[in-house]
């Protein structure tokens, strides 16, 4: 031990010496130096719920020509945000055009003498241009795409047996959009000619931990790669770099953008048969939201890897540090959390004796500083594995960007945070900072381990007393971090964020109390999925539990159960789970395109639901794959088990379903309490919160530990608008 002591001493030198170096000289010439002001700009006004919401009509003259530019402003999602980084230079479609003269946003540089700044860009639109690819044969199983100009087609126009593919890039809402429309040699030249087109429809989503303040970045090549079989079919495919959650989590803007894309195509090409959605993580969340939220984008989703909404996660997933930060520094006994899988019995999500750490080295180093015996970790869980970092980067206003895209002047001024992307919509606190969802009063962290004897009375204590909670975002700080200039990988000096962590003392660690404003403007809004979707939907993802993936299965039987919840039946929802090893994105396509195309026969006298049931194909329905690709198990009751309380299904006995933190602490599965109502200690041993175990002699040391009461599930969210109850459906 003492020389692995050695060792992270001396590494630990020479990440200071190296950081050192590199921070004297990380500033890009790119970066946004000013801040804008945000212009007034029409938030639509919600009632009851976003899904009952007319929208508004349309200002801007679509379609966008050749050389125009599009919308800057979005239509109904509220103001611009700002600062806002232009990523049109690292998409490859060239500098953004100049709005101002006032050093607002990036510079623009003139193109002869790069040196020179002739303006500046704080929206960063771009003229709408076309482009083409030819897409060769493959080369060791390797699709290779050819950019080309339209003169350079002329010349050298693609053989018979290659595709070829018009790309049109521009702006719309501040975001870059793409449609790929596959086409002849013929259509070279022309914005709106489609003559392969099957008249179907792909919008793309995709996925991404992140906050807002980017345009974020599109590559075509990696577009094409993923629809590539799709385009040999005759499918045109659509997508915006506002609708990647890597740039964000506010699904307003995301619904206003990706409905301004479609208007963009249907203004230029007519109505599709079809608009199917398709997209993983994020990406399938969108859909969920959007599919729930709003008419006339997508007919059918694809979402893949999914999670039913940011809020949802962001309620288990914050608690992964402070579990984190208990077990590795706070403690009682801190070797006995070494047994990963008692971990799990209050983590929830999967966790594996034995299994590595990428950066296991950072829990001695951080124990060392805190002159606490130093101790590398016997095992691995999804909390780390899957969700390293993401308190930092979404909860922490603090924290801001590892990258350089903002002057030191500029990052000083905002508050980086999800809350504050979402700030227009949930309100801000008196110190201007973005409320929020999470809450973890009256949470009791393994409960249900306490009541199985998988932990002890007296841990249960120490946990709950100790476990603490984020501290109000006015008093947070950002992560002591080296080497993030991208030399060395960091190196994390508040490993978890303990330092934004309450501590105990003489009482418990003070817990955090949600905004109950925010929660109801996060259901309104349609940030938060209430099961309201009736769509044609294929939840597909690979089984990814054993490899610690922060992509859980339970996410998708969360989802099942809000829509069993909201419409008392799921004939439009199918649930797909494969071996990591097969991809059932092609089946999903087939049998979501006879779906759709047998709902159109369908005539009108029928409710939508009834017709969504009665064009169902055979194959939609609930199946787990092997890694062949062979069907395992399939129909209804496969994926039984303890999220519905039924004796595990065929695909479930293969395949086990994990929970998480809050299912651990006695939350339902539908995981949609944000903030519990909470009763006295004496009610909850009355109501058999604590099974068997008799704790008359306990009660004491219960409510020292609860003051303010433990969580009721069974009485609901406080935040939950009661009119939620009868929308529409």
């Amino acid at each position: 031990m003492t020389k692995k002591l050695f060792v992270l001493v001396g590494v630990l030198l020479i990440f200071i010496i190296i950081d050192y170096l590199a921070s004297k000289d990380s500033v890009s010439v790119r970066q946004v130096k000013a801040i804008a002001i945000p212009e007034a700009n029409y938030l639509l006004q919600v009632e009851h719920h976003i899904r009952d919401t007319q929208r508004p009509e349309e200002v801007f003259p679509f379609p966008i020509k050749v050389g125009g530019v599009g919308p800057v402003q979005s239509l109904y999602s509220g103001p611009n945000q700002y600062p806002f980084y232009c990523m049109t230079v690292d998409s490859g479609l060239g500098q953004p055009l100049i709005d101002n003269q006032i050093g607002l946003g990036v510079p623009v540089y003139d193109e002869e003498n790069d040196s020179d700044i002739i303006g500046y860009s704080k929206d960063c639109a771009i003229r709408t241009r076309l482009s083409y690819v030819i897409v060769a044969n493959e080369v060791d199983n390797k699709n290779e795409f050819h950019s080309k100009t339209a003169l350079e087609l002329e010349q050298s126009p693609p053989e018979d047996n290659e595709l070829l593919i018009r790309v049109e890039q521009g702006t719309i809402n501040r975001y870059i959009y793409t449609i790929l429309m596959p086409i002849h040699v013929d259509e070279i030249g022309s914005q709106t000619s489609a003559n392969i087109w099957n008249q179907k429809l792909i919008y793309r989503f995709d996925g991404g931990s992140g906050i807002g303040y980017r345009q974020g970045r599109v590559k075509v090549s990696k577009l094409l790669d993923k629809h590539l079989s799709q385009l040999e079919k005759g499918y045109a495919v659509i997508a915006s770099s506002g609708n990647k959650t890597s740039y964000g989590y506010n699904m307003l803007l995301a619904e206003d953008t990706a409905r301004r894309v479609k208007r963009q195509f249907v203004s230029l090409f007519g109505d599709p048969l079809y608009t199917v959605g398709i997209g993983g993580s994020g990406g399938g969340l969108a859909q969920y939201l959007i599919g729930q939220n709003s008419q006339g984008i997508l007919d059918g989703i694809l979402p893949l890897y999914s999670y039913p909404d940011m809020v949802s996660v962001a309620t288990y997933a914050l608690d992964c540090d402070l579990l984190n930060n208990y077990f590795s520094f706070q403690a009682r006994d801190r070797e006995d959390w070494q047994d990963w899988q008692k971990r799990q019995y209050v983590e929830g999500l999967r966790a594996i004796n034995g299994a590595k750490q990428k950066a296991a080295w950072l829990q001695p180093l951080n124990q060392l500083l805190r002159w606490q015996k130093p101790e590398f970790p016997q095992g691995n869980s999804e909390c780390i594995n899957g969700y390293f970092g993401l308190s930092s980067y979404l909860n922490n206003p603090k924290q801001g960007f590892i990258k350089p895209y903002f002057h030191e002047s500029v990052a000083e001024q905002v508050n980086w945070s999800y809350w504050q992307d979402m700030v227009h919509i949930y309100g801000h606190d008196e110190y201007g900072f973005g409320l929020s969802t999470w809450d973890n009063v009256g949470v009791q962290y393994g409960l249900q381990a306490l009541r199985n004897g998988q932990i002890t009375f007296d841990e249960f204590i120490d946990l709950n007393r100790k476990v603490g909670s984020w501290k109000p975002f006015h008093e947070m700080k950002a992560e002591r971090i080296m080497g993030a200039s991208g030399i060395l990988p960091a190196v994390w000096l508040s490993l978890w964020g303990e330092h934004n962590i309450t501590n105990a003392d003489m009482r418990p660690a003070k817990r955090h109390s949600a905004s109950i404003a925010a929660i109801n403007k996060a259901y309104e809004y349609g940030q938060v999925f209430i099961g309201r979707i009736d769509l044609p939907t294929i939840d597909s993802r690979h089984y990814l539990e054993d490899d610690l993936n922060m992509h859980h299965t339970s996410a998708s039987f969360v989802s099942r159960l809000r829509i069993l919840n909201a419409q008392k039946q799921t004939h439009n929802h199918v649930i797909w789970i494969s071996d990591k090893e097969h991809n059932p994105a092609e089946q999903a396509y087939e049998v979501m395109d006879k779906w759709l195309m047998a709902l159109k026969q369908l005539p009108d006298q029928f409710t939508f639901q009834q017709r969504v049931r009665m064009a169902k194909p055979a194959l939609a329905k609930d199946t787990c794959f092997a890694e062949d690709g062979s069907v395992i198990a399939s129909g209804k009751g496969v994926f039984n088990g303890n999220w519905n309380h039924y004796p595990d299904g065929a695909c479930t006995r293969l395949m086990p379903i994990y929970t998480n933190s809050r299912i651990q602490a006695g939350a339902p599965w539908q995981g949609s309490i944000f903030k519990c109502h909470t009763i006295s200690i004496e009610a909850a041993i009355k109501k058999g919160m604590y099974g068997d175990l008799d704790l008359s002699a306990k009660v004491d040391e219960l409510k020292q530990t609860f003051p303010g009461g433990v969580c009721d599930y069974s009485l609901g969210d406080m935040g939950r608008p009661e009119h939620l109850d009868h929308l529409k459906h």
